[in-house]
């Protein structure tokens, strides 16, 4: 008699219902894949994997309670040889970084899960690691380098994305009104966007700044 294969478990963490729905529906026809848990943060992701112990997890970056990154670095200390793909819709995502720097064996845009997904899975299930599309791959390098806020000008901007004015600021950091607008007039350059406004948008979906910080 033929040993019976069983399927490659996964476990789909996201935040959202419509995109937990879309990736079980996405997984449904593949025979060796196999959906056998659901979380909506990172929390819920790091108890279901110890509950369930999948053979993937699916992990989405932004999630409220806990985000992707830190439940990737969690999981990885409970378990070093887990599997984790992460997943955004942001090709320059710092968490991105961060979360294949703690251990994630691949990254996805959430645009491209039609394409790559089955693959990407059966492929980390083998143990390859760090699947990066080329595209991806040269965004993550331009955005990563190009992009990069110096330790002070990320405290600028987590002020500034808390509403506060450059005087308080300045007066928050112990530096002058001039520096301020120094430092505003490289994040500005450096993350290629227009105004205050638009840098904090870009430097709070790219994960540079969290208003939690």
């Amino acid at each position: 008699m033929s040993e019976v294969v069983r399927p490659i478990h996964v476990l789909v963490a996201d935040d959202h219902d419509l995109m937990r729905g879309g990736l079980q529906a996405l997984l449904a026809d593949e025979a060796d894949l196999q959906v056998v848990g659901e979380a909506s943060d990172g929390a819920q992701a790091t108890a279901h994997y110890q509950a369930l112990k999948p053979d993937v997890v699916l992990m989405d970056l932004q999630m409220p309670v806990m985000d992707g990154v830190e439940a990737t670095q969690r999981i990885r200390q409970l378990d070093p040889d887990a599997r984790i793909i992460v997943l955004t819709t942001y090709s320059g995502d710092v968490r991105a970084v961060r979360a294949l720097q703690a251990g994630a064996a691949a990254y996805l845009l959430k645009d491209t899960l039609r394409h790559d997904l089955v693959q990407t899975i059966r492929d980390v299930f083998d143990g390859k690691r760090h699947q990066l599309a080329p595209p991806v791959a040269e965004s993550l390098a331009a955005h990563v380098t190009g992009g990069h806020l110096s330790q002070r000008e990320i405290e600028v901007l987590t002020r500034v994305a808390a509403g506060h004015a450059n005087k308080a600021v300045a007066e928050q950091l112990g530096i002058s009104d001039q520096t301020v607008k120094g430092h505003m007039k490289s994040i500005l350059d450096k993350l290629q966007t227009r105004d205050r406004t638009h840098a904090v948008t870009v430097a709070l979906r790219r994960g540079i700044i969290s208003l939690e910080s």
